[in-house]
């Protein structure tokens, strides 16, 4: 048997939603806790997390996904989490689909105008390992401003498989 990066895109959707509700049940003032930038504030890592996801499957795939609900510019009112939360697990569904794919190159123009090429697999474990880096970004913000934090522990790993199985 082989080992497969599905397991990591599964409990990376799993924290997304498990983060987004902790965010809607406090104040809608966390949306704007930040630690150390004012503009890298909870509301704008959250919205970051699922706009960069989408951006991985359009390198995947070549096309965005089809989210549901308007497209959220600034996330600062709690009401959009809610479409959030559908928004990255409709983003969280094509990227583990993704997983099965015969692992391939593929190119792009990345942010900076250049063509690159990368391998699938390469650009699934930097979705997990971006969306986990943000994560504990989202703690830290609402920590530094006396919010309670999301509890990465609650989020890690072992949590996921005793969860899930």
């Amino acid at each position: 048997m082989s080992i497969e990066i599905k397991k990591l895109l599964l409990h990376m959707a799993w924290a997304n939603q498990l983060t987004i509700e902790h965010l809607e049940g406090l104040s809608e003032d966390a949306l704007k806790a930040f630690a150390v930038k004012e503009n890298w504030y909870v509301g704008e890592i959250a919205h970051h997390i699922v706009e960069a996801a989408d951006f991985y499957v359009y390198r995947i795939t070549g096309r965005h996904c089809e989210l549901p609900g308007k497209e959220i510019q600034e996330l600062k009112v709690k009401t959009d989490l809610v479409l959030l939360k559908s928004q990255v697990a409709e983003i969280d569904r094509a990227l583990i689909a993704c997983a099965n794919l015969e692992d391939s190159k593929v190119e792009f123009v990345n942010s900076k105008g250049e063509k690159v090429s990368r391998w699938i697999s390469t650009i699934l474990s930097q979705a997990v390992h971006h969306a986990t880096e943000h994560r504990a970004q989202i703690a830290s913000a609402l920590e530094a401003k006396g919010f309670k934090p999301v509890d990465l522990d609650e989020l890690d790993l072992w949590s996921f498989e005793i969860k899930n199985g």
